[in-house]
């Protein structure tokens, strides 16, 4: 029989590289910290938090990192932090220094319990600790009470919550590459697109309408598209409202014609830009009848 302290050999290689990737990530942290001179006065709810991922199971090593280092994920008196999984980060291979600048990209200096996070809609936007990184809502069901952010499934929710400090498990690390931008979303009802070869994009845009079950709108949209091209050829970015499936198909050409227009604007808005524009008017497709936001999104 084998000697079961001999079993598990294996791990001792992948514990010894995350002993060393965690000791890379304390000392680097807590130099940075102190020459900032940006040590937040939040260690008591990190430990906390610590302590309650640790009694959860599954999230160690970002419980560890939180006791040892919360500078990592703490700029201030406000914070969120996505736990990834600890079997998710075991799968990674990437430097230390990698895997640091990815941990900070799971926090973002903000507090967002799950109750505030069902209240964004897909799209919105949010800091994170490394500059010039957005995390973005890409879903948000609260029917079944599920959230993606950056398309990965936030799958426990409030596993920390205290004064203005929240913490979520997530299934797997969120994609710093290929993160969306800001006001995209796989489900909303804002299209925006930037068009630079116009008939291969609006291809795409009623393909994309058709797929995220506006089917009604993109067979609309393809019907009158020809019209739309002859009068705006030059047309080079729109944002698209998409109104959910109803039988306004069916209507007579050239009012279909016109309540497809209705719902183009000639240039691009994201919905930050779009929330920020409140009581404003935005020009359509339809000369003379305009677009007005009625207060906040």
């Amino acid at each position: 029989m084998a000697n079961p302290s001999c079993s598990h050999w294996w791990h001792a290689p992948l514990y010894l590289a995350m002993s060393i990737t965690l000791a890379f990530i304390a000392v680097t942290t807590t130099k940075q910290s102190r020459s900032d001179n940006a040590l937040p006065s939040g260690h008591r709810l990190a430990f906390n938090a610590s302590r309650a991922l640790r009694l959860h199971g599954g999230f160690h090593i970002t419980a560890t990192l939180l006791q040892i280092s919360p500078e990592l994920f703490f700029s201030g008196p406000e914070s969120t932090v996505f736990a990834i999984q600890d079997s998710a980060i075991s799968n990674l291979s990437i430097p230390p220094w990698a895997m640091r600048q990815l941990l900070r990209f799971h926090a973002t200096p903000s507090a967002l319990p799950m109750e505030e996070l069902f209240k964004k809609p897909p799209g919105f936007c949010m800091n994170t600790l490394v500059d010039d990184k957005n995390l973005v809502i890409t879903k948000n069901d609260a029917e079944t009470g599920s959230v993606m952010i950056n398309n990965v499934l936030v799958s426990q929710p409030d596993l920390f919550l205290e004064g203005r400090v929240s913490v979520h498990g997530v299934l797997g690390p969120f994609d710093m590459i290929l993160s969306p931008s800001c006001g995209f979303s796989n489900r909303s009802s804002i299209l925006v697109s930037n068009a630079t070869d116009q008939a291969v994009e609006w291809r795409r845009i009623v393909r994309l309408l058709s797929s995220n079950g506006f089917v009604s709108f993109a067979i609309g949209l393809n019907s009158v598209l020809d019209g739309i091209l002859q009068e705006c050829h030059n047309l080079g970015s729109v944002t698209i409202f998409a109104p959910p499936n109803s039988g306004f198909i069916s209507s007579p050409s050239p009012f279909l014609d016109r309540i497809v227009r209705f719902h183009i604007l000639p240039q691009k808005y994201t919905y930050i830009e779009l929330a920020e524009a409140e009581k404003s008017s935005l020009r359509t497709l339809v000369p003379g009848y305009d677009l007005k936001i009625a207060g906040n999104l």
